[in-house]
């Protein structure tokens, strides 16, 4: 072998001129079980895109065009007359705004109320603060179905059906929140809240100046994760809203759905405008979810 072949057949295991050589015939193809996990994840995402992209392509087509058997695939032609139809024959806007308000303001008194209660778990010692912290969590096994009706003469009792408010606060508490937050509670320095004690700090000082602020990272995937639930909660704002001014995105869809002449067409151009906050926000956010995941479930 001549002295160019040589080289030629040498590379550099790092760029950054670290000394160390290894021959190209030293790299290996990927393992079987790489090769496994890879194909069934591209699977597994393609499945799931397949019924997102269908209804994004469907939304372009017409009544007659959904109504073909065998269906087609791509629309004849791309056009945006079922959304303009879909927003001057529907009170979307008002729909959307519902879906808003709902969205934010329970978020917002989630993150409050969640919070606090990780506090009190993760930093406060009292008898039975154990107890109460496996309580909560054994909550999450309790099916939304199962507690309906007494949740719901609940707020008839305070007069909050057909309202805004009956979609907002009942659901506010979440423990899958109180845990992420205590988990995360738990890894921040006693000392850190000793000083400021010492200092001359009230006990709601420290919380909003001190634990908050430390606690970003978990605030973020809670707030994301209560941005999704409540943006798709179906179940919940259907038993509540008795009036079509107080529909949320998801029950104004279902009640149109219902309807003896469903319109395909202008529902599914209003479902691909109601998935498009979700989308954005993830996009937008992806980075913090999994960083915020990652930090809170290590710690």
């Amino acid at each position: 072998m001549s002295r160019q072949a040589a080289v030629d057949r040498s590379r550099p295991a790092t760029g950054g001129g670290s000394g160390r050589w290894v021959s190209t015939s030293d790299r290996r193809p990927p393992s079987t079980g790489v090769v496994v996990r890879s194909t069934v994840l591209v699977v597994g995402a393609i499945l799931m895109l397949i019924p997102i992209v269908w209804a994004v392509l469907s939304s372009f087509k017409s009544r007659t065009e959904l109504a073909s058997r065998p269906p087609s695939v791509l629309p004849e032609r791309f056009g945006i007359d079922n959304y303009t139809g879909a927003l001057s024959s529907f009170s979307f806007g008002q729909y959307f705004l519902n879906s808003v308000i709902v969205t934010v303001a329970a978020t917002v008194l989630t993150l409050a109320i969640n919070s606090m209660a990780a506090y009190a778990l993760a930093k406060y010692n009292f008898r039975g603060r154990d107890f109460l912290f496996l309580l909560t969590l054994a909550t999450i096994m309790i099916p939304l179905q199962v507690i309906l009706l007494p949740v719901y003469q609940v707020v008839s009792s305070l007069g909050l059906v057909n309202s805004l408010w009956g979609m907002i606060i009942p659901p506010a508490a979440t423990p899958t929140g109180v845990f992420l937050l205590r988990q995360y509670m738990l890894t921040l320095p006693d000392d850190t809240l000793e000083a400021a004690r010492i200092d001359g700090a009230g006990e709601f000082q420290i919380f909003w100046r001190i634990v908050l602020p430390l606690c970003r990272p978990a605030l973020a995937v809670v707030a994301i994760f209560s941005v999704i639930w409540r943006w798709n909660d179906f179940l919940w704002p259907l038993i509540i809203a008795q009036d079509e001014s107080v529909y949320t995105l998801p029950v104004a869809l279902a009640r149109f759905s219902s309807q003896q002449v469903v319109p395909f067409n202008l529902v599914l151009a209003m479902s691909v405008l109601s998935m498009l906050p979700v989308i954005i926000l993830f996009l937008l956010m992806q980075r913090q979810i999994v960083a915020g995941i990652a930090q809170t479930g290590m710690k």
